[in-house]
């Protein structure tokens, strides 16, 4: 392919080069399940990129919610890595978010390399998230195309939680 700068940063294809590709090369086929979870793959037809339509269902994408969720810009959870997360998923503990607020030590002593007070701390971690801003609480929940700023837009139009969950569709465009 010919591939050229668009704008400031992305690269933009030009074209495309048939006759430079290897004897051998055959086309790409996009896979029509997840290889994690067998849900079916779906475009939307004004969007670039492929998904798994499993949701949460799907242990990659659970995965990676509970990350996003814990991560530092969103409800900080300190101490609630990846080993952890997929240790979480793998023995079926976590499966949302809000579950994360309902784990006990015990659950957490019995994983691989969790003492007592790693799981206090990581218990203690989670308490403290609980005080954060409607704006990152926002921004935690992974809603497609709702980044940062729209979280922190939403949190100064609404308010409150309860006001954003009460708003129909016209107040929310």
């Amino acid at each position: 392919v010919v591939v050229r700068r668009a704008g400031d940063v992305i690269p933009e294809v030009v074209r495309v080069l048939p006759e430079k590709r290897p004897p051998a090369a055959s086309a790409f086929v996009m896979a029509a399940t997840c290889p994690v979870c067998g849900s079916q793959v779906v475009r939307q037809q004004d969007e670039a990129v492929a998904r798994c339509s499993g949701g949460l269902y799907c242990p990659a994408q659970r995965r990676q919610a509970l990350l996003h969720f814990a991560s530092r810009r969103a409800m900080d959870i300190e101490g609630l890595g990846e080993r952890l997360v997929e240790q979480l998923v793998e023995h079926d503990v976590v499966r949302t978010p809000a579950d994360l607020y309902r784990l006990g030590l015990l659950a957490l002593v019995q994983l691989e390399r969790m003492a007592e007070k790693s799981a206090g701390n990581l218990l203690l971690a989670i308490e403290r998230s609980r005080q954060t801003t409607l704006a990152r609480f926002i921004y935690a929940l992974g809603i497609r195309n709702v980044g940062e700023a729209t979280a922190r837009d939403l949190a100064r139009h609404f308010g409150s939680l309860d006001r954003l969950l009460a708003a129909d569709e016209a107040q929310l465009l």
